[in-house]
């Protein structure tokens, strides 16, 4: 056991149990630095944080401090295409050629919006290596993207977009926008601004880097202490041999080692959906203000009701790319199987690299954040989230 470090933060009356489940995620758990915050619509009921933002253990994570959440972002961007949806200016059953005719190349013509973004177009990996510093160039991004052909005929299979789907929802938003924004500044002026989220998607140069943790990389006997169980042992073979699914989909782009993504030259990209820098309390503010129907943000009712809906495209459950069950639901995860989070199946939100964590809870009105430094190896589950979340739902529901 580890000894307990200092919590810091508010908790309101009766979720006094989230806060000793974070402690516990101290003590047992390997947590290095981690924040968790839950908003009930706009009012905070849990915001928490504690331990180091480094890994010699010797910077304190501060209430302000940031930290790359990865795929948690795929939320924020799931949610930019609700607001375009909300405004008439894309539909979630319309091809995606109707904004973007390039799209249509190679047998595209077809994919609707709903299957972009839930991971069924067979887009998961580009045939063309891309770099980082060409996610700059969006016209010259566009045509790779168009001319992908797709891995499986899409709607008939479902497999993990990890690195292109934000790049496919960033050019879709531009093509839509009236303005032709980037979904990061459309994320920062829609969604961000309103509900005052400190969550980018593109790193302001106005930022220091000072107010971002650095992640690290589980290795050694921290492997047989925390992480054994959830060691992702076929996606590992597959990415060593260069083949599959797993490799085409989690290699390119190339964006380095998960634990070094604490350097400006990754974070300032916008890269949706992969690279947002943020902390548990932006993550919750926006959910919250979804779940709870707060009118923040500008994304209508019955969009939110959509949602809110339970999945039900008629495809096998298996995940092509992650070797696991999973269902997507309008670019959010959805509870299923042994992933199960939420009160209830209107629950949504997506995972992140490592173990971070959002979602609304419509049935109760909740958003939940989590984030941390100490990257762990679940594919879907970590088990500091799932003790937080599990946590908060007893405390709403009892």
């Amino acid at each position: 056991m580890s000894p307990a470090p200092s919590i810091h933060g508010d908790v309101a009356a009766g979720f006094g149990p989230v806060a000793d489940a974070f402690r516990r995620n101290f003590t047992a758990h390997g947590e290095i630095g981690a924040a968790v915050a839950v908003y009930a619509g706009d009012q905070p009921l849990v915001d928490l944080w504690a331990g180091h933002r480094d890994r010699a253990r010797e910077v304190a994570w501060e209430r302000d401090t940031l930290v790359p959440v990865f795929s948690s972002s795929k939320g924020m961007s799931a949610f930019t295409l609700a607001v375009a949806v909300s405004r008439g200016l894309l539909d979630y059953e319309a091809p995606v050629a109707t904004y973007w005719p390039e799209f249509g190349a190679h047998g595209k013509e077809r994919i609707t919006v709903r299957q972009l973004i839930d991971h069924q177009a067979g887009l998961s990996g580009l045939d063309r290596v891309v770099k980082l510093n060409e996610l700059a160039d969006r016209d010259a991004l566009a045509r790779i993207l168009a001319a992908q052909k797709p891995a499986w005929t899409p709607g008939t299979r479902h497999g993990y977009h990890a690195l292109t789907l934000g790049l496919y929802q960033g050019e879709l938003l531009r093509r839509v926008d009236p303005a032709g924004r980037s979904l990061g500044r459309f994320f920062a002026e829609e969604i961000a601004d309103k509900v005052e989220a400190d969550l980018f998607i593109g790193l302001p140069a106005s930022e220091p880097m000072e107010r971002i943790a650095v992640l690290s990389a589980t290795k050694g006997l921290d492997i047989l202490r925390y992480e054994l169980a959830d060691v992702p042992l076929r996606i590992g073979a597959e990415v060593y041999a260069k083949r599959g699914y797993s490799y085409a989909a989690l290699t390119n782009p190339r964006p380095g080692a998960p634990a070094r993504a604490t350097r400006r030259e990754f974070l300032e990209v916008e890269w949706p959906g992969m690279n947002g820098v943020g902390n548990a309390r932006a993550l919750a503010r926006v959910y919250g203000a979804a779940a709870g129907r707060t009118g923040a943000l500008p994304i209508g009712d019955e969009v939110l009701d959509l949602l809110a809906a339970a999945e039900t495209a008629a495809i096998p459950d298996d995940d092509l790319v992650l070797h696991t069950k999973s269902r997507y639901h309008l670019g959010f995860r959805k509870s299923r199987g042994s992933f199960r989070f939420g009160s209830d199946k209107r629950a949504y939100g997506t995972t992140g690299l490592g173990g971070s964590f959002g979602f609304a809870d419509p049935a109760t009105g909740l958003g939940f954040g989590y984030s941390m430094n100490r990257l762990g190896m679940a594919i879907l589950d970590d088990v500091r989230s799932r003790n937080l979340r599990e946590a908060v739902i007893r405390c709403a529901t009892r």
